[in-house]
């Protein structure tokens, strides 16, 4: 069978990828291991043949690739534009980081690991696979694969427990924004009872509601932005309930009965945005009401119903509600695309180019103490690509941004070759060490830091950075950038913040790491 598998690579390596998904599903009490047990079953193979470890080195530095660019468009757009609003959490992560490799440094210089295995160590208790990558460059060995290994699943059982005990506490954060979850978008028909322009209601002033029918007279049709109303309109209001009946206030009284339940005149619909045009633009760039006479009032984005702003950038695949005249529905539905299949496909050109430009920024070699050099790779280079390039969404007909489905299962697949590939180069060495005195020194090493790095978000989150427990514990998750602590989070509560934090440091906590490895090796 031995013989077998190490003529035939790719069989060896969807074995290690179909064996690493039963084991990844596999419940160890509250922990599944996910895309790692692909890593484990590969330790397991190449330990007991070392020969089938040949040739996977292109394999691992591919999925690779695919992993982190694709974290890197994904994350992008949010990173930026929340570097203001998230800059004290991006601070603790690179705080904790660097806390993470000083007590790297102090354990392997009491316990004797060393330095190559505590580097490894270092990159599986924080579980940053990318980190790895550049570790095991810069050691030219495979010990930091073996500590990778010792360290990862520590790293994953810390991360769970420690977000499983914040992430439903009942701290709110002072500097904290609130929670859209449990507030969600309503809208109530209201009868004007004064003359007023939509500019002078505070609320629709401030795009904290939409406005969208109106009835005036014997005609129903949708508001403009910024007219006046008179005296008798009705129109309905959308957002939340508190602006909602703030909005109200200002403009009426709230009817019993309901506009847009009267669709003989005016339509409601949702549309699928797959048109590739309108990758990036705002709202208010579709100059929808005077195109069409349309207004989007709500924006579907994955589990979450928002406020469609004037300053909403819409992305692939997003379902956007729109009231339009049913003379205007089909050229609406036109113009937004409505194609589900559209939104699944990827463009082949960007992805392509960005993953050039990516290792093209790998093979960049930068100085480091002592007269040693260290290049980027396939880790930090097309990851930093891709948030620059996921900022920027799109260059004229290039569209750099991925379809949310389409992103998450190139990302999963690259993950699942990067550690199947990786298990299946470091199994004879990770064997001699997991027998030998060095195995309880470096679990104690990886253990003391995961548990002083989670511990010291927690802390900066809630007495230094004011956070609510959810934005803290999505903290945590995208510090370790682990999906499988961002579950046991969500499982908890209810809570986009979680999410929110993920995206903002998930990328970031990323590069820190990677530019601390060589920094561990060198002191």
């Amino acid at each position: 069978m031995i013989e077998i598998l190490a003529d035939n690579p790719l069989l060896t390596l969807f074995i290690v990828v179909a064996g690493g998904a039963i084991l990844g599903a596999f419940p160890f009490g509250k922990v599944r291991l996910g895309a790692a047990g692909a890593l484990f079953i590969g330790l397991a193979l190449s330990a007991a043949a070392p020969e089938l470890g040949d040739g996977m080195a292109i394999v691992q530095s591919l999925g690779l690739a695919l992993f982190v660019y694709t974290v890197g468009v994904g994350a992008g757009a949010a990173f930026f534009s929340q570097v203001r609003r998230q800059l004290p959490l991006m601070a603790t992560a690179a705080v904790c980081s660097v806390l993470g490799a000083v007590v790297t440094l102090l354990f392997a210089w009491l316990l004797d690991v060393p330095r190559a295995l505590a580097t490894g160590l270092f990159t599986g208790a924080l579980t940053a696979a990318p980190a790895l990558d550049a570790a095991s460059r810069i050691a030219g060995s495979g010990e930091p694969s073996v500590g990778y290994a010792f360290g990862y699943p520590i790293g994953v059982v810390v991360g769970i427990l420690v977000v499983s005990m914040i992430s439903g506490r009942a701290w709110r954060g002072e500097k904290d924004t609130p929670s859209l979850v449990g507030q969600g978008l309503t809208s109530i028909s209201v009868c004007v009872n004064r003359h007023v322009n939509l500019r002078n209601i505070p609320e629709w002033r401030e795009q904290r509601v939409r406005i969208s029918y109106l009835h005036r007279g014997n005609t129903v049709r949708v508001a403009i932005p910024g007219e006046d109303l008179e005296v008798d309109d009705e129109v309905v209001i959308v957002g939340v309930p508190a602006d909602v009946e703030a909005a109200a206030q200002h403009v009426g009284t709230i009817l019993d009965i309901h506009l847009a339940d009267d669709r003989s005149n005016v339509d409601f619909e949702r549309i699928v945005v797959s048109n590739p045009d309108l990758a990036s633009r705002t709202i208010a760039e579709l100059n929808l009401p005077a195109t069409y006479g349309a207004v989007v009032t709500r924006v579907k984005r994955g589990d979450l119903d928002l406020l469609a702003r004037d300053d909403f950038a819409l992305q692939m695949g997003d379902r956007v509600a729109v009231v339009v005249p049913r003379d205007q529905l089909d050229a609406v539905q036109d113009f937004f695309g409505d194609s589900e299949r559209q939104v699944s496909e990827i463009d082949a050109l960007g992805l392509g180019l960005g993953l050039v430009l990516g290792m093209f920024l790998g093979t960049v070699t930068l100085p480091m103490p002592g007269g040693a050099q260290f290049s980027l790779g396939p880790a930090a280079g097309p990851l930093i690509v891709g948030m620059l390039l996921g900022a920027l969404r799109k260059t004229g007909p290039i569209i750099w941004t991925l379809p949310e489905a389409a992103n998450l299962t190139i990302r999963q697949l690259g993950l699942l070759l990067f550690l199947a590939g990786l298990g299946l180069t470091a199994g004879p060495k990770f064997a001699s060490v997991l027998t030998s005195s060095m195995a309880w020194r470096a679990g104690l090493l990886a253990l003391v830091v995961a548990l002083v790095s989670c511990l010291g978000v927690v802390v900066a989150g809630k007495w230094i950075n004011k956070l609510s427990a959810p934005r803290t514990a999505g903290g945590v998750a995208g510090f370790l950038g682990q999906p499988a602590v961002l579950y046991a989070a969500e499982s908890k509560v209810a809570d986009e913040r979680i999410s929110s934090a993920y995206a903002a440091l998930f990328a970031f906590s990323i590069v820190v790491k990677i530019i601390l490895v060589p920094l561990i090796w060198n002191l």
